[in-house]
């Protein structure tokens, strides 16, 4: 019956002109590169395809004023993919939007839990 519990699951994402700056998705991407420090296994981790990882980072790194990942050139082990200070910050941010927006909507979540179905 866990899985019949109400929770709050936002798709809080920006939007630049048509395109989609940045969203959950690609928040979870840049968790990964970080944590990874390559976009091959990030997107790996994630079951996604290494060619839409790419576009998904090529996209934040035209949309933003500067990149959010940057790739340095490897040697005899390969290169390594890092968020910029701009990534980091860009994930911080979105988490902390997240939480807000949580905690901002938890009293109409209860009412709204309350009304559910839940049997």
């Amino acid at each position: 019956m866990e899985d019949r519990i109400p929770k709050l699951q936002f798709r809080l994402r920006v939007l630049v002109g048509t395109e989609i700056a940045i969203g959950p998705g690609k928040v979870d991407l840049l968790e990964a590169i970080g944590a990874a420090g390559s976009i091959s296994a990030a997107a790996k981790a994630m079951g996604m395809s290494y060619r839409r990882a790419w576009l998904l980072v090529d996209t934040m790194n035209r949309c933003f004023e500067m990149p959010v990942v940057t790739a340095e050139a490897g040697g005899a082990s390969g290169g390594r993919t890092r968020l910029t200070p701009l990534g980091a910050e860009i994930v911080h941010r979105y988490r902390s939007m997240q939480a807000n927006a949580a905690s901002a909507a938890a009293d109409d979540l209860a009412a709204l839990a309350a009304l559910l179905r839940l049997k």
